[in-house]
């Protein structure tokens, strides 16, 4: 459109040119009357040529400042909505990190990425306010004042408001992954520019999943005496690789029916030394997290399978028990 309108300029232009070296002959045929037409259809031109520059100069700004937002805008998304090539191609092993602070105990994706994963945690604040609720009446008097924890759960935006609810509580807290694949990067991210000690990113190996978990674990100066599990591979590899430090474990709780039947299994050899909360069989983990939560897990596989909209459609979902009824 711009170039068409610039063409359309230069083509008045030169019509305009050429009938003004031809004024000279048509005043020489014309009379008084004849004279004054002619000169106000010259005006008539010269305004619209005007009036072609202005516009021109109009769709140019335009142009230039079309142009100037999409890269800004495109610079600001990819910041935040993936990585590059060149970024993946790197392990975040081989990285080194640190937090604006300067802190260097943790092993992320991108430590740049923090300020996105901090709004989805503020987001994810307004959606829990039982937790919300806990931190600020018991912040002062610090109830978890001797407690560390080793954490190896899904991090998501609702695991960091724990993370950051126990740490508030007094906790001291070193947190790995559950999954190799559940991992919000960014989220990651922004608790490690909290100073957390986190371990973890979206896509590991097998070989990165287990370095994770012993860097939580064996942690110079650091003796954890809980363990907050999902899935017991925290609860596995402290047993099999440091049975001294598992001893003097105080508490173990356990959320997934894997990591219970594990616990089961270590109990009947005589393995489990320490006390273990099954945290998955609990009144409010049936009665509240599968009721309200783990089912809508099935709406958004349904949709993202299917690539449907639920509006205007019956849909019936035969399930088992309270996870699998759906909403």
């Amino acid at each position: 459109m711009l170039a068409k309108k610039l063409l359309s300029f230069k083509a008045g232009s030169s019509d305009n040119f050429e009938s003004y070296h031809d004024s000279e002959k048509v005043k020489s045929t014309l009379g008084e009357s004849g004279e004054d037409a002619y000169r106000a259809r010259a005006g008539r031109k010269r305004h619209s040529v005007q009036l072609d520059k202005k516009i021109t100069q109009q769709l140019l700004t335009m142009d230039r400042r079309s142009s100037t937002v999409s890269t800004g805008t495109a610079e600001s998304l990819s910041s935040y909505t993936g990585s590059s090539s060149d970024e993946d191609d790197i392990s975040p092993r081989e990285k080194t990190q640190k937090n604006s602070k300067g802190f260097s105990d943790f092993c992320v994706k991108n430590i740049e990425h923090s300020a996105f994963g901090r709004r989805e945690i503020e987001i994810a604040e307004q959606e829990m306010p039982g937790l919300m609720a806990l931190r600020r009446r018991a912040e002062a008097d610090k109830p978890l004042q001797c407690a560390k924890i080793i954490g190896c759960t899904h991090i998501t935006a609702q695991t960091a408001v724990l993370v950051e609810t126990l740490a508030a509580l007094g906790a001291s807290i070193r947190w790995s992954a559950c999954n190799i694949y559940s991992t919000q990067n960014e989220v990651a991210a922004a608790l490690a520019e909290c100073g957390f000690p986190i371990y973890a990113w979206k896509g590991e190996n097998e070989e990165d999943f287990w370095w994770c978990i012993d860097k939580c674990i064996n942690a110079e100066g650091w003796q954890p005496n809980m363990i907050l599990d999902d899935g017991g591979d925290a609860t596995h590899w402290l047993l099999k690789k440091y049975p001294a430090m598992f001893n003097m474990v105080k508490g173990i709780v356990e959320e997934s029916v894997t990591g219970v039947h594990r616990l089961y299994q270590l109990s009947k050899s005589g393995k489990l030394t320490v006390p273990a909360m099954n945290v998955n069989d609990s009144v409010t983990k049936t009665k509240f997290d599968n009721l309200y939560s783990c089912r809508e897990s099935i709406l958004d596989a349904l949709k993202r399978t299917t690539d449907v909209m639920f509006g205007g459609k019956q849909v019936l979902i035969c399930g088992y028990g309270e996870v699998g009824v759906g909403a």
